[in-house]
């Protein structure tokens, strides 16, 4: 079983972060992919993110009809920051035979020393990292700089293709009445609609699973 892990706060969910995940799913031949929405994610603390339970709905809507591709809500149940490493060592323990890719971003992988334990999170799963849009892949010195000899080992690079969309860029859209349009996909689209998510109208109560 080879099982990738893309982590992050999806705030929203939108084409970017799938692409990303059918990219290494594709080029690394793996088995299936789960979204792990963070909680409280360590590395953005800027602004709150919208509740957690409502991204992980999102991200249900995006994926509807990928068998490959399936939501985890295990950080959403914990209480405080949703550090890697202590999801990691719980999907170990329970998947034991399992070969873990945990996804990310150059962009991500730049900042990869300042995460909790991250020698660790090297020798629990293969680091998959993507290109950022526009610009190749990064080169084996680039990635040898960011992290050091031992962890640029367990590091593997994917080409994705080229696309622009943050999740900043489709709040501020949201808020200012914009089209989302072509950004996430259209059940998100909806989704986002009926909530009034990042619109500054009061949000309807949403239901937790």
């Amino acid at each position: 079983m080879r099982l990738g892990l893309l982590g992050g706060t999806f705030d929203p969910v939108h084409y970017g972060h799938l692409l990303m995940a059918e990219s290494c799913r594709e080029t690394l031949h793996l088995d299936h992919v789960r979204f792990l929405p963070a909680a409280v994610s360590p590395h953005k603390t800027d602004r709150p993110a919208v509740d957690g339970h409502a991204r992980a709905d999102m991200i249900q809507l995006a994926i509807a009809g990928c068998r490959e591709f399936s939501v985890d809500r295990r950080e959403l149940r914990r209480t405080g920051p949703s550090f890697t490493v202590d999801t990691l060592r719980e999907i170990r323990k329970e998947q034991p035979e399992a070969s873990l890719y945990l996804l990310m971003g150059a962009d991500s992988l730049k900042d990869f020393l300042s995460w909790k334990e991250p020698t660790e999170i090297a020798g629990l799963a293969t680091i998959a990292v993507c290109n950022r849009p526009g610009q190749p892949h990064p080169s084996r010195e680039q990635i040898t700089t960011w992290v050091g000899p031992e962890i640029a080992q367990h590091v593997q690079t994917v080409q994705m293709p080229g696309v622009d969309i943050s999740a900043s860029e489709i709040r501020a859209r949201a808020l200012a009445g914009k089209s989302l349009r072509f950004l996430t996909p259209k059940a998100v689209e909806a989704f986002l609609d009926q909530h009034q998510l990042y619109s500054g109208k009061p949000k309807t109560v949403l239901a937790r699973i």
